[in-house]
């Protein structure tokens, strides 16, 4: 019989982390607080529609074609995207609207035109994009920064003699600002530090590694819809044989001379060889290991920001608004001082606002349309939401109002509302952060937590707030840089 191994959490990281040990001999067990797999990227359903309720766009795939591949099943057989000819429509509040092709020769069309922005700097800017992804993502995001065998290896090596060239002691903004000649393209550029919650202000120009992810690599949208993502993985770990318990809350993590040796719940002790945090790592330790050794240093680091999310069932369906669509703001730096420094929101009716529509027919009733609306907000730090929400669910209608044309309070038929306290109760995340701790310094890829515990044995860490970070790509390589450390 196989060693056993208990995975706490069935976020996206989980269920992979589940995959991979079933698939090195491992008897798997999930336990789940709640009655759903997924973590924050699950669905609501409001009536006659569907929401995706986490992440909005999909990138490096083929994270999760490797979980089918090494699970020797055909993924074709069980999930299918497409990739997308625009990853993102852009609306300025002058009236300028601008698309962001995937198509490398359109795309730079369009900055020429739409923004009289050289051809030149954008290629420019791509190709640094491409450079840091090259150079960066063999080390960073796919391999443990917490063994010294990833710094002696021959990828570090090259890593080593271009460190010069990585923007690590300019902020991204200062990047953007010095290549691009239009303050428009400054703020698009600028935009992909939200993509791990960070402020393009003060995150290093490093960051400018995010954009190659649609530009280069693709952007892509399952056929049906973001939850596919974790409908599949789920359905995969039960065909290879991982066990879920929904509706289990785990009480503790049980430590017995330096070694994990199971978890607690309400049904009793669960004895197990090995033992996977998936929840955020502050809650790991703060709840499931209160009587284990605590890392002060990384539980206190400043967590990442979070969102406010309003899903609405529109009566009208807007044919100029595509699959993804971004409303921005006027003062986009005092947009993000807020978020990132007061604490506070935004109260400017020119927030900048994320609009997603799956645009599936089964998604909305005919002639309607399902909007996922998000804007950056702080994580929850005691603030009055219920105010904040109500301010900023006015704001950010009157925006749009103005911007589309329509009366859009009048259009809603259905609503639903995330905010940071929700968020942080649904899925454990401290503070209701999306991503962990914040990489809002130079050095914070190197502050988050291993994938392992260096002080308990046979205790393993994967998800969002652990290395390589949050988002769903870098979650999936969580769990295979966890599975990894397990011969």
């Amino acid at each position: 019989m196989g060693k056993s191994a208990i995975v706490i959490g069935s976020g996206i990281a989980g269920m992979a982390s589940a995959i991979r040990l079933a698939k090195k001999g491992h008897i798997v067990s999930v336990f789940e607080a709640n009655n759903y797999p997924g973590g924050k990227l699950t669905e609501i359903k409001l009536g006659n529609y569907r929401f995706d309720a986490g992440p909005s766009l999909f990138t490096l795939p083929e994270q999760v074609e490797e979980l089918f591949d090494i699970s020797g099943l055909d993924v074709s057989q069980y999930f299918e995207y497409h990739k997308l000819e625009t990853t993102c429509e852009y609306f300025y509040p002058d009236g300028t609207k601008f698309t962001a092709w995937s198509d490398r020769e359109k795309l730079l069309e369009e900055f020429k035109n739409k923004f009289q922005e050289p051809e030149k700097g954008i290629e420019s800017a791509l190709d640094k994009s491409k450079f840091l992804y090259d150079n960066l993502a063999p080390v960073f995001m796919h391999k443990s920064l917490h063994k010294m065998s990833t710094w002696l290896g021959g990828e570090a090596l090259k890593t080593y003699l271009k460190m010069p060239k990585f923007d690590f002691d300019r902020t991204m903004n200062q990047v953007n600002e010095k290549r691009f000649k239009n303050p428009k393209t400054v703020q698009l550029f600028n935009r992909y530090a939200t993509y791990n919650g960070s402020d393009p202000y003060q995150t290093p120009g490093t960051l400018n590694i995010i954009p190659h992810l649609e530009f280069g690599r693709g952007a892509y949208f399952p056929i049906k819809g973001m939850y596919d993502i974790t409908n599949s993985i789920y359905k995969l770990a039960k065909i290879i044989g991982v066990k879920f318990y929904f509706n289990t809350p785990v009480k503790s993590i049980v430590v017995y001379e330096g070694k994990a040796k199971g978890i607690n719940t309400a049904m009793g002790f669960h004895k197990s060889d090995r033992v996977v945090s998936n929840m955020d790592m502050v809650g790991t330790y703060k709840k499931l290991l209160k009587d284990q050794y605590q890392p002060k240093k990384l539980l206190s680091q400043p967590k990442s920001s979070s969102a406010l999310i309003f899903y609405w069932g529109i009566k009208k369906k807007f044919e100029q608004l595509d699959l993804h669509n971004i409303f921005f703001s006027e003062n986009y730096k005092k947009e993000f001082e807020h978020i990132f420094k007061s604490g506070d929101i935004y109260q400017d009716p020119t927030v900048y606002v994320n609009i997603t529509s799956t645009q599936k027919p089964d998604d909305a009733p005919e002639g309607c349309q399902n909007w996922f609306t998000m804007i950056n907000v702080p994580n929850n730090q005691g603030q009055d939401w219920d105010k904040l929400i109500a301010e900023a669910r006015q704001n950010i209608l009157d925006k749009l109002s103005k911007m589309l044309g329509a009366d859009i309070a009048s259009l809603i038929e259905v609503e639903d509302v995330l905010d940071p306290r929700t968020i942080e109760s649904r899925t454990s995340s401290v503070a209701g952060s999306l991503y962990g701790n914040s990489s809002n310094n130079k050095f914070a890829a190197f502050l988050r937590h291993p994938n392992f515990s260096s002080k308990i044995k046979n205790l393993y860490f994967c998800g969002g707030s652990v290395h390589p970070g949050g988002g769903i790509p870098l979650s999936l390589l969580s769990a295979k840089i966890m599975a990894e450390q397990i011969s």
